[in-house]
């Protein structure tokens, strides 16, 4: 159950002054909510305001580990790294990680606090909604500007008796709040108008202007649509931010992923890592920094098929290990997988991925859905048991002589032989331990790991790279220079920059409270 202050102790507290409140909400899902967000935090902060995210409830598979070894949506780590801040379980109080159409696991305040279906979560979303007043309120109490965002659209009509995220969480603190549309899309117009006229009429007041993202073309042609926009509306644009590629900042759930083309390219020049889109993939953003080496590729891929052209191939985690691993055997993936590995491949499993790559994953609880066990794809010399409580560190380890920063998230722990682990883990959420981790296979061409991240160190990631003979790719990289978290941090100066260069900030700080404008 919830361990934090409870609501009515939180909202009695008026002798500390609280911080001001803006909301980013959107016209529906992947508009650019959480991009525009960590964008506002990275301006906000550079301008010397203590800033902080929000969102009361996140959807995603997408999660990460703050430094107290909590769980909590990896969207709002990224936004608190762009506003120079650690990660916080109040910037995100209620997260649902999807484990079916139908069901999810509600992580309240970074712990697992139920299993629910879509009708059972509903009936607890009063209890939820004090939760995430009470976690923003305390937000509030520690910083002086609080970037509240929304999730989907915030004019789902048939939900907005029980919303707890978009416009009655921005009402809650009177927040003034931003709209975001995606022009990419299409439909930008009616995205916009339409919003408006499915909302009553002091919640379209509250709605003070708009952001128009993913621009592609002669902005210049676009003016005429601005000002239709402010006169249909009587609000202003804020700015039509184009689509940047030059940059790159993690995405917050698997819309990306299932974007891409879904098959290998045929022909490429460049080293092909495979990563195998599972139907509940998890924290895929572990290999972005894979996707940006030079002379590699990175390919999501979904219908089975022919790996042989492959440099490498990684099963990535799973929000359900059973599921998935059942979809491998009858799609086709666990024939493909053993004739790649039967022909010299190299294969990596991260966290779910590991647990399949062993002989057995059991289940006798019936964590994931029925109770009982299933056959791994026995590359691994590996015995997984899903039990409880659930792992959440911030793990520190090594391979051989490299270094490297990791977090994990997972149910159950595996059995590997002596010998055969893979990590020395050297410490869990900042207490030293003499530990171990993963499993590699006696040749060394099938690895498995708990570890997410692993690719955030360049020391860990050239030694991978050795591992799978790209000496050269390897020698690419300087250990001491960090393309992990300082690649984020750089990206995050560039994301400030472009907002800057086509948001009037002026007048979105005219949204804030006098004494907050005094930094522009």
């Amino acid at each position: 159950m919830p361990h934090q202050t409870p609501l009515s102790s939180a909202l009695s507290s008026t002798t500390q002054k609280k911080a001001a409140c803006l909301a980013v909400l959107g016209t529906g899902s992947d508009v650019g909510k959480s991009i525009v967000t960590a964008a506002l935090c990275r301006i906000f902060s550079n301008m010397g305001i203590n800033v902080a995210p929000f969102k009361a409830q996140n959807m995603s598979n997408n999660s990460g580990v703050t430094p107290e070894g909590l769980e909590m949506g990896r969207a709002q780590i990224v936004q608190a790294e762009a506003a120079r801040i650690p990660p916080h379980t109040d910037m995100n109080p209620v997260l649902l990680k999807p484990v079916s159409d139908i069901g999810s696991q509600v992580i309240l305040h970074g712990r697992p606090w139920m299993d629910a279906t879509s009708r059972s979560y509903y009936q607890k979303k009063k209890e939820l909604f004090s939760e995430s007043c009470c976690a923003l309120d305390r937000l509030r109490t520690r910083h002086e500007l609080i970037i509240m965002e929304g999730a989907g659209s915030c004019a789902e009509v048939n939900l907005l008796e029980h919303d707890i995220v978009n416009l009655r969480a921005a009402a809650q603190v009177d927040a003034p709040v931003i709209l975001v549309a995606d022009i990419d899309r299409g439909g930008v117009f009616a995205q916009i108008v339409g919003t408006l006229a499915c909302l009553p009429t002091q919640e379209q007041a509250r709605i003070r202007g708009f952001i128009i993202n993913r621009f592609r073309g002669d902005l210049s042609l676009f003016q005429p649509g601005i000002e239709w926009i402010e006169q249909r509306t009587g609000k202003s644009v804020f700015g039509v931010l184009p689509w940047f590629s030059h940059f790159h900042i993690e995405a917050e759930d698997a819309v990306v992923v299932e974007q891409t083309a879904g098959r290998l390219p045929t022909q490429t020049n460049k080293a092909l890592f495979a990563v195998i889109r599972l139907p509940h993939i998890s924290n895929f953003t572990d290999f972005d920094p894979l996707a940006r080496l030079p002379g590699c590729q990175l390919a999501y891929v979904r219908t089975a098929q022919d790996l042989s052209h492959c440099a490498a191939v990684i099963i990535p985690g799973s929000k359900s290990t059973r599921s998935d691993l059942a979809w491998l055997h009858q799609s086709g993936w666990a024939e493909q997988l053993h004739a790649y590995r039967a022909a010299g491949g190299h294969i990596l499993g991260v966290c779910g991925g590991f647990q399949m790559l062993g002989e057995e994953v059991q289940d006798p609880n019936g964590y994931e859905g029925d109770a009982g066990s299933s056959k791994g794809l026995a590359m691994l010399p590996v015995q997984t048991r899903l039990q409880s409580p659930k792992t959440t560190t911030r793990t520190r380890f090594a391979w051989d002589e490299a270094q490297g920063m990791g977090y994990e998230i997972h149910m159950g722990s595996s059995t590997v032989p002596a010998g055969s682990q893979l990590f020395s883990v050297l410490a869990r959420n900042k207490k030293a331990c003499s530990d171990t981790d993963g499993c590699r296979s006696a040749d060394g061409r099938v690895l498995g790991t708990y570890i997410h991240g692993l690719f955030d160190r360049p020391a860990i990631t050239r030694k991978w790279l050795d591992t799978i003979g790209l000496h050269s790719v390897a020698l690419l990289l300087d250990p001491t220079q960090g393309h992990g978290p300082d690649e984020r941090d750089q990206a995050y100066e560039q994301l400030a920059e472009h907002a800057l260069a086509h948001l009037d900030m002026q007048a979105i700080c005219a949204l804030l409270p006098p004494a907050l404008r005094k930094f522009i």
